[in-house]
């Protein structure tokens, strides 16, 4: 990520003066006064290679310990809940409800008025009702998740509520401007804190019970989600176009915009043709803008903001060059001003032109055109002098990019980007709830303020279940507010969250999104960005319709939250302690060769060295003067210096360079933490922007490079690592850099996250629908620096003391050769060691739960009919078995249960049997048996069943390279093939697996494992830093086994030798979750479809298989003709039907009356008013029903009979 030096060597990142270091970096940098500044001064080679390593180690490991992996989440509801939820609240500013103004109900006395405001917000932490104690006692998740309840806080307000009467008085003019007044009568007042709602609180946020404990119910659960009604919801992070920047676009016509949350605050400059005759292209451009749902001339906008002369607008705009065209589009603009408003340089004409403009739209704004233009015009600026300043700023921006001089903003570079977290999108969805309940609020209020009436407490009016449900739908659904369109809701906002192994938990926490319009044309969306580097993982994102806009955050990614206001008015002062000048509030004097200051957007002001300010921001920032998440970024080209503290901004950490010196003060120390390396400066926070000013080494040892005959590059930061730049699942693929990308992809996106292992450390006290664990999952033999980092310190494990992060890993070391066997391992299939399957290897635990639910006492004793009611117990039952119910209806701990037996037992007074049955293929021995109750009131029941399963044929298995594939054979242990050593494989896989899938990974970890299992102390297979070739080899030959990783064999069967040498050594398998006895499907007869009478879909209704148009050829191509008769036919749909061989039409049977006035009953033709020549056919019942349904149409069909 190098960037063009700026002229003073240092890649804007030191300062300007100074000594350098051996690498060429700075000196003159922050360094404490307390320091011995001659002791500390030493050069990156005298720090040595070795120490940096074990440092970036180190540092890494101190920064997860801090924030984690998911702390974007929790950070994002933490800050919502100090501030957002306030502030949300605050946004809604005074509510006035009027009279209803209905004369009948006037009464004596004036109409009455009441006037609604929301003041400080409270939220408690998560409790529920006892009903048996009468108490509340403290929630936890644990409760939520087993009693299908929602994990969430109620949220009080204070709300004052004034009712008044409003009368017209007269005034004195002199005094008050008007000639009347409107004069408030105060009748009732009310002040009260009342609950609004509740809430959803993130588990482990500040809000959580579990935030304070020292052992949680789970080791792997590190919160970030939510509970809903029972189920584990999570925020998926989405992307947003950054409103904090001036945006230039080229789309839809030239136009530059200053954009706000404010919809009045926005103001959009548009370049247009000013064509005289309609429909003819090739006019004259002008520059107009759009403000407050009015079009102006720009012109016309500079003379409204106190502008004198045309000269001044053109000295304010300042383009620079004389260009014709920009001359002609400024003149176009000025004669379109006079034909608009003729005298509009005349005083106060330009205002008055713009106030008949206001006025004349459909909702014109309440202020004065003077107040509009003060208060809705780039409001952070308070002179007009200074909005004239800033409007001339954005017609020279549009111009610039105009004639070539400026590129046009690209809205998938990541500076444009914001996240938006838990705290945007709740903060969204609560505005919706919010306003939602005052609408229904002003609407009974308004009844009760007539004469007759007396206004009741204002709990009465403002309904808490309006909040409460909406957010619980929204979550429950996934249906989200729009962030743009009122009455619209997006989908992909909130997901279930994976619990197939704490993997995929940790994937699912840190995904991104970008939400499009429609998936087919997203132009360059999908595509990865230079931008993307360190930010964004560029390999693991989903294949299909989601690819490329669903991202994962790299390792180290962080997500900035807000800054507080006061924090940000602080910065401020700092600015102008660094340099900064204030902007000045006229228009004559000239800003020539100073660089514009924007914080979040807003110019704040200017500097003359814009190098030496931004130096001298950074060396704040490194100090603590400055928030270590502010970023910096000064833009040379375009004379700016844009500064952000906004959130949603990826951060992620580099070393600086010109302060590893202070490294000499940590040497010695085992363990370091984070925070102080960030308060010395040693490590930054980066942000997307500020990167492109930086030139980042991509490890230690381009540092220590020294090119002959050249100048050594003046690095100013360095990457803690390069896998780091990875997401966590690519991280942790040993040798990754060395696979094809799209197999890394697999493993990342797919495999990882279906692979067996051990989800949870608490199933006991969790009824999930469907669990899986494996029952000894182990840890690899290779180590990766992501997984070392994450682990947890203290443990006399790995190198270090450092036991790597054992979750993130989901299967066993199997010694696996690359062989062919007996023709059972073709196309990617597997031959396994029955042997070791029966010692225990990949053997997994199934546990699948059932739910029933019933009404509880007092929602029965309201029913009217006693027959209605439903209650759990043993009944005869005709649909399924009962034999292992008790008399409770729930079967005992360890029941056998089959297919067909009935798992809940619950039946009606009147005898009706609401049984729940087991389906098709499913079984299992009862594991445990939940009874309790939700939050609405039902009692229901959980029974979950237990299924060992051991690796059968079919079932699906994966390395960590992508290589995927189902097992084809078991193998017996004799018959395998055996080395000298007397080690027989566990896995036997064909090695055409290798060559077109460009996979050598796999090969080196096995060959990297075979080296560690003989005592090899090389053990780092981490991507881009993996151990050379050589290495490994050399590793292998000192444990005396060949280099190249082959075995001689002997033949099981025959015992001979076999010539060939084989490749063997152990590699990391994983078990997936798509198993042959989930999948397999079979029947002869079963249930059929009513209107069709085809087979049924489903496979647990017993139905059939779908047998397409491909399938059929392929039974016609072998031949096997009757076999696709029986199946497609006779066991399909097989009917009859009577045809008339007359007249080639349909015939039905019906009753009819023959001579001598009998009645008989058989097929007729009613065309040929005949029953003779009435043949009976076969064909299937959809060929009847089709024949049928074109009648009712009026359409015939004729058959053509054959005798056969």
């Amino acid at each position: 990520m190098g960037a063009s030096p700026d002229g003073k060597g240092n890649v804007g990142m030191g300062s300007t003066s100074g000594e350098k270091f051996a690498n060429g970096t700075d000196l003159n940098m922050d360094i404490d006064e307390d320091d011995d500044v001659f002791d500390e001064l030493v050069s990156v080679q005298e720090l040595g290679e070795e120490f940096l390593r074990n440092f970036c180690r180190k540092a890494a490991v101190s920064f997860f310990n801090q924030y984690g992996l998911i702390s974007h989440q929790i950070n994002s509801y933490n800050d919502f809940i100090k501030y957002g939820l306030q502030n949300t609240f605050d946004s809604f500013g005074e509510f006035v409800i009027h009279s209803g103004y209905d004369p009948s109900k006037k009464g004596e006395g004036d109409w009455r008025h009441a006037r609604v405001k929301f003041g400080k917000v409270t939220v408690e932490r998560p409790t529920f009702w006892a009903v048996t104690g009468g108490n509340e006692l403290n929630m936890l998740p644990r409760h939520a998740r087993l009693q299908n309840m929602t994990y969430s806080s109620r949220m009080k307000v204070t709300v004052e509520l004034q009712v008044y009467t409003a009368k017209s008085v007269k005034s004195d003019k002199f005094k008050t401007g008007r000639e009347e007044i409107v004069e408030e009568e105060i009748v009732h007042q009310d002040n009260r804190e009342i609950i609004i709602g509740r809430i959803p609180v993130m588990v482990k946020s500040e809000l959580c019970w579990m935030n304070e404990v020292e052992k949680s119910d789970c080791d792997f659960d590190h919160g970030g989600y939510f509970l809903i009604k029972g189920a584990e919801k999570i925020f998926i992070a989405q992307e947003q176009i950054s409103l904090k920047r001036l945006w230039i676009s080229n789309i839809q016509g030239w136009t530059v915009a200053y954009r706000s949350e404010v919809k009045r605050n926005r103001l959009i400059i548009r370049l247009v043709e000013n064509s005289k005759v309609e429909y003819i292209k090739g006019g004259e451009k002008i520059l107009t803008v759009f403000f407050l749902s009015i079009e102006i001339p720009v012109w016309i906008l500079f003379f409204a903001l106190g502008v004198r002369s045309d000269k001044e607008v053109v000295s304010l705009i300042d383009y620079g060059s004389s260009d014709s065209s920009i001359s002609n589009i400024l003149f176009a603009s000025i004669r379109d001003a006079d034909w608009k408003c003729r005298n509009f340089r005349e005083e106060s004409a330009a205002l008055n032109h713009l106030d008949r403009l206001r006025k004349e739209t459909r909702f014109p704004p309440e202020e004065s055109v003077e107040e509009c233009l003060g208060k809705y015009l780039f409001p952070s600026l308070k002179g007009f002098k200074q909005k004239a300043r800033f409007l001339g700023y954005m017609v020279k921006c549009l111009l610039q990019a105009f004639t070539g001089h400026r590129k046009c903003d690209n809205r998938d570079d990541f500076r444009n980007k914001r996240l938006e977290l838990a705290g945007e999108l709740l903060e969204r969805e609560m505005k919706v709830h919010i306003a939602h309940a005052r609408r229904r609020m002003a609407k009974t209020l308004q009844r009760d303020l007539y004469a007759d009436r007396t206004v009741r407490p204002i709990e009465h009016y403002l309904d808490a279940s309006i909040v409460t449900n909406g957010l619980s739908r929204a979550f429950s659904t996934g249906a989200w507010s729009h962030p743009y369109k009122k009455m619209e809701r997006i989908s992909g906002v909130v997901a279930n969250l994976g619990r197939a192994n704490p993997l995929q938990t940790m994937v699912d926490l840190r995904k991104t999104r970008q939400q499009v319009q429609y998936t087919g044309k997203v132009g360059d969306a999908r595509y990865p960005h230079p931008s993307h580097w360190g930010k964004v993982c560029f390999l693991s994102t989903p294949d299909g319709e989601n690819c490329g806009l669903v991202k994962n955050l790299a390792t180290t990614a962080l997500v900035s939250t807000n800054i507080v206001k006061s924090v940000v008015e602080s910065i401020v002062d700092t600015l102008f302690d660094s340099g900064m000048e204030k902007v000045v509030n006229d228009t004559s004097s000239s800003l020539d060769g100073k660089d514009k200051v924007f914080l979040n957007g807003e110019w704040v002001g200017v500097c003359e060295d814009s190098l030496s300010f931004t130096a001298e921001l950074r060396r704040r920032r490194r100090r603590k003067e400055l928030p270590y998440q502010v970023e910096i970024k000064r833009d040379e080209h375009k004379g700016e210096v844009r500064i952000f503290t906004d959130a949603g901004r990826i951060l992620r950490p580099l070393l600086v360079v010109e302060n590893l010196f202070k490294l000499k003060a940590f040497k010695g120390k085992e363990n370091y933490a984070f925070q102080p390396l960030l308060d010395k400066g040693i490590v930054e926070l980066i942000g997307a922007e500020e990167e492109e000013d930086c030139r980042t080494a991509w490890g230690i040892r381009y540092l220590l490079a020294e090119v002959e005959g050249k100048q050594p590059v003046k690095y100013t930061h360095c990457e803690l690592d390069m896998s780091f730049l990875l997401g966590l699942s690519c991280g942790i693929i040993p040798f990754a850099n060395h696979d094809h990308a799209r197999r890394v992809l697999y493993q990342a996106q797919k495999h990882s996250q279906q692979a067996i292992g051990f989800s949870t450390t608490n199933p006991n006290i969790r009824v999930d629908t469907l669990s899986h664990q494996m029952y000894y999952p182990q840890r690899p033999l290779f180590h990766t620096m992501t997984a070392d980092c994450l682990g947890k310190s203290g443990f006399p494990l790995g190198q270090n003391r450092l036991e790597p992060k054992p979750e993130l890993y989901n299967g066993q070391n199997a010694i696996v050769a690359v062989n062919v066997h007996l023709g059972y391992n073709q196309e990617d299939s597997l031959v396994m060691n029955r042997a070791s399957i029966e010692r225990g290897m990949f053997r997994t635990e199934h546990v699948r739960s059932y739910k029933a639910e019933v009404d509880n006492k007092e929602i029965q004793e309201k029913r009217r009919k006693a027959e209605d009611i439903v209650n759990f117990g043993k009944t005869e039952s005709k649909i399924g078995r009962v034999d292992s119910l008790d008399d409770d209806g729930f079967p005992y701990i360890g029941a056998s249960l089959q297919s067909g037996d009935i798992v809940i037992g619950r039946f009606a007074e009147s005898g009706a049997d609401h049984g729940v049955k087991l389906k098709h293929t499913e079984r299992g021995m009862v594991q445990k048996v939940v009874l309790s109750s939700n939050d609405d009131g039902k009692n229901f029941a959980v029974v979950s069943l237990r299924q060992v399963r051991s690796p059968c044929l079919g079932d699906k298995f994966s390395s960590m390279h992508g290589q995927k594939g189902v097992l084809g054979f078991l193998e017996s242990h004799e018959n395998f093939p055996f080395t000298t050593q007397g080690i027989v494989p566990d896995i036997v896989i064909n090695p055409h697996a290798f060559p077109s899938r460009q996979t050598p990974g796999q090969l080196l970890e096995a060959a990297l494992g075979k080296g560690i299992a003989c005592g090899g102390s090389k053990k780092h297979a981490t991507p881009f830093s993996t151990l050379s070739i050589d290495a490994i080899t050399e590793q292998l030959h000192r444990a005396g086994f060949s280099r190249w990783g082959n075995e001689r064999v002997y033949n099981g069967r025959t015992g001979e030798m076999v010539r060939s040498l084989i490749f063997m050594g152990p590699t990391f398998y994983q078990r997936l979750v798509h198993m042959a006895e989930d999948k397999v499907k079979f029947r002869n007869t079963g249930p059929v479809h009513p209107l069709t009478r085809q087979p049924v879909a489903d496979r647990k209704r017993y139905g059939g298989i779908k047998f397409g148009e491909m399938e059929r050829d392929c039974l016609i191509a072998h031949g096997a003709s009757a076999n696709l008769h029986e199946r497609l036919f006779t066991l399909s749909d097989c009917s009859q039907m009577h045809v008339c061989q007359n007249c080639k039409n349909a015939a039905n049977v019906i009753e009819r009356t023959v001579a001598a006035g009998r009645k008989i009953r058989g097929p007729y033709c009613r065309v040929c008013q005949s029953g003779d020549e009435i043949v009976k056919v076969s064909v299937p019942y959809g060929a009847k029903l089709l024949c049928q349904e074109l009648f009712s149409m009026g359409i015939s069909l004729k058959f053509e009979t054959q005798l056969c």
